[in-house]
């Protein structure tokens, strides 16, 4: 894989198979941009595992899919509930994972890792160290562990990518982000470091910033913004399915912003 293959999310056009036969795993989707991904994904033809630690959201999200199955009649494959808390999960609810994903499929095609916290907006010197211990855990560590554990499924792929869902802060630092801007920093290190060390296989793995969105994470960090006005998840898929599919081969170490 080369670090330098031309490919821009600004040309992209999308099939409606584009991701037909591959199994997509998706953390943090039942809610903003993971639930519309993992429906995006489902309608082009992913089988979807859901990781997440609400079982009840997890089913909600189980049964859209589901519906969409019945409605569109089409290449909407059945997903898979992997009840998943990544703040307290320990080596043996991961490796349950990783079982149940070899059994059922031999591999594993793609890895998002969307779910976060954003903790406090403080002052470094102020920062709450419980609060900073627990998103630098959901936020990196996590990531770190599942992808891990998942790597032996993914390196099983023909095709394999790693999507880690990123922020401008996690660019560049900013005044009162704190652990959140920190651990997204950590995060595009990760990017950048397992890019490299994956350079000669067929897993890529890149991060994607999706810019200013109408979610909760959103409303929390900017309580008096209209949010109203703030583009819709749906409208931030296609960047995520780009780089999980077959448009984005041999594109890995690289950090997006979506169009």
């Amino acid at each position: 894989m080369s670090l330098e293959t031309p490919f821009d999310l600004q040309q992209i056009t999308l099939r409606p198979d584009e991701l037909s036969g591959r199994v997509i795993g998706i953390t943090g989707p039942t809610a903003g941009i993971g639930r519309a991904l993992a429906l995006e994904c489902a309608q082009r033809g992913a089988e979807v595992i859901l990781l997440g630690r609400n079982l009840r959201k997890l089913e909600a999200v189980h049964a859209e899919i589901e519906a969409l199955r019945r409605h569109d009649g089409g290449p909407v494959a059945p997903p898979l509930i992997a009840p998943l808390d990544l703040e307290r999960a320990v080596a043996g609810d991961l490796d349950t994972i990783a079982m149940a994903i070899e059994e059922r499929w031999g591999r594993l095609d793609g890895l998002v890792h969307n779910a976060a916290l954003l903790g406090q907006l403080a002052a470094i010197e102020h920062y709450d160290v419980p609060t900073w211990v627990k998103v630098m855990h959901v936020n990196v560590t996590a990531p770190f562990a599942l992808t891990q554990v998942l790597m032996p499924a993914l390196r099983a792929s023909q095709d394999a990518s790693v999507v880690c869902a990123s922020s401008s802060v996690g660019r560049r630092g900013r005044a009162y982000w704190g652990a959140y801007a920190v651990s997204k920093h950590a995060l595009e290190g990760m990017v950048q470091v397992l890019a490299d060390e994956l350079g000669q296989t067929r897993v890529r793995v890149n991060s994607l910033n999706p810019g200013r969105t109408r979610t909760a994470m959103r409303r929390q960090a900017y309580p008096s913004e209209d949010i109203g006005t703030l583009p819709t998840p749906e409208s931030r898929t296609a960047a995520f399915i780009a780089l999980l599919g077959p448009q984005s081969r041999g594109v890995s170490g690289r950090a997006f912003d979506a169009p």
